[in-house]
């Protein structure tokens, strides 16, 4: 006799385990880590060492206390230790980066039960916690292989009404933190999650596109809007971090409502908030809001009954 078996999503396994993802992730960052070295030197090496450090034993240590089944093998820690390093600048002091990593994996992660289960993206939330704890955060780093040591980052300078050389913020040959200023290399490592098939395009694109319409709109110029796209951590964050899976919307279209609004909060916060930066507050912001989007969007269950 034929019986109808049911049972809960998924049915089918992609055979993708969550440390190969992490793995495609930490892959992706290695040319942001290379040009982050090569542009500031060994003292980023010793930021990302200690974040990743931090990050890693606090996790283990805290799954030892609380006697729950061992997570740091699973890469998440490593990616979250090296999102935030890449975050940071590489003049920061090195406690206070072990500081940021604990608690973007202690506070932010494994006290809301672990991966999949965080509120908010942990390295946004981290970096938005440094920024608001630690005045060291506003010192920017300078490229150790250019004489601008005395200058201001590409954000501020632009905030000014001044201009940047386009080439200097594809290459990353200006202030900012380690992962942030070289825009080639963010790409393709965006470029290599999308291949892959880890990340969806929706959010990114639309939270970039987003920022380059709004910044149009307001200063009507197709060149600064560029220039504004490539500053600051909007990169890092739009291929990076608006596109954690635990804290970003499910569905395609969700995808997009949070890409536009990451991008329209980047805008508003560059241009009348107190921080020329707002990649970090304007995800978290959103990661806020991504269960009323995730239920606005979802869609109708085949053969489920009206509403």
């Amino acid at each position: 006799m034929n019986t109808l078996r049911l049972s809960f999503s998924p049915h089918i396994h992609s055979g993708r385990t969550t440390r190969g993802i992490m793995l495609d992730v930490l892959i992706a960052l290695l040319p942001a880590v290379f040009a982050g070295t090569l542009i500031f030197g060994v003292r980023s090496l010793a930021v990302i060492a200690t974040c990743l450090s931090a990050a890693v034993l606090s996790e283990f240590i805290f799954c030892k206390i609380a006697k729950k089944e061992q997570s740091a093998g699973d890469l998440s820690a490593a990616v979250t230790g090296l999102l935030l390093a890449l975050n940071l600048p590489a003049n920061l002091p090195l406690w206070q980066a072990a500081v940021g990593a604990v608690f973007a994996v202690v506070l932010v992660k494994c006290i809301f039960g672990g991966i999949g289960q965080n509120f908010a993206t942990p390295a946004a939330t981290a970096r938005v916690f440094m920024t608001l704890a630690f005045p060291a955060m506003a010192n920017a780093a300078f490229p150790v292989l250019t004489d601008t040591s005395a200058g201001a980052t590409p954000l501020v300078l632009l905030g000014h009404g001044e201009t940047v050389d386009i080439w200097h913020l594809l290459l990353g040959l200006h202030g900012g933190a380690i992962g942030e200023t070289c825009a080639l290399a963010l790409i393709l490592g965006g470029v290599y999650l999308i291949f892959r098939g880890v990340i969806s395009p929706h959010a990114p694109l639309a939270m970039l596109a987003t920022v380059f319409c709004l910044t149009f709109a307001a200063k009507g110029s197709l060149f600064l809007s560029l220039e504004y796209v490539l500053s600051g951590g909007l990169l890092l964050g739009a291929f990076f971090m608006a596109t954690d899976y635990a804290t970003s919307p499910v569905t395609k279209s969700g995808k997009v409502i949070f890409g536009i609004g990451a991008g329209a909060l980047t805008v508003l916060i560059r241009f009348f908030g107190v921080y020329t930066e707002g990649v970090s507050f304007a995800i978290l912001l959103m990661n806020i809001v991504t269960p009323y989007i995730d239920t606005l969007t979802a869609k109708k269950p085949f053969g489920g009954a009206k509403i």
